[in-house]
């Protein structure tokens, strides 16, 4: 066992404590800031829990009212589109229907300004031309697919890595 005995390290412990509380004083001291604590808990808990409350209703308030709008919004459309709505609509999903060949070609013409009756009247050579180019921007368009695929991996691994510093 160790015994210190120092007096100068004894006199700092003793100063530490404040001469002023004697040991009644202390236990008086901490029983009143107990109750004072408990006392302003139970004052603020019970205005706490009624902002809380008030809080969930809005939330609840706000759902109810997306609920309504989308179950209205489900209903109108429903109703017939207008003619520039299907027209659109008719328009995307014939888009949608195309291979990204046809898709490509039909990009490729418009830049060009051709329509499919003029490549139909050009020569079999122009036509060849076009298909190659279609051909060469299809080919492209794969490579960057596969390019991006192969360097998602690499992305989330060096992404992952500073995440992790």
């Amino acid at each position: 066992m160790l015994v210190n005995n120092n007096t100068q390290a004894v006199s700092t412990v003793q100063q530490i404590k404040r001469p002023d509380m004697d040991p009644a004083n202390a236990a008086a001291s901490a029983l009143y800031s107990g109750a004072l604590q408990a006392a302003q808990q139970s004052v603020t808990v019970p205005a706490a829990q009624k902002e809380l409350d008030k809080a969930a209703d809005r939330i609840d308030e706000a759902f109810a009212k997306t609920r309504v709008q989308l179950q209205t919004a489900s209903t109108a459309s429903e109703v017939p589109a207008t003619s520039s709505t299907s027209g659109a609509r008719a328009e995307f999903t014939d888009y949608m229907s195309k291979s990204p060949a046809e898709r490509i070609r039909e990009q490729l013409l418009k830049e060009q300004g051709l329509t499919e009756a003029d490549v139909q009247n050009m020569s079999q050579e122009k036509q060849d031309a076009i298909s190659k180019q279609v051909a060469e921007r299809l080919k492209q368009q794969q490579e960057q697919q596969v390019a991006a695929k192969t360097a998602e991996p690499q992305a989330r691994t060096l992404k992952e890595t500073l995440a992790a510093i």
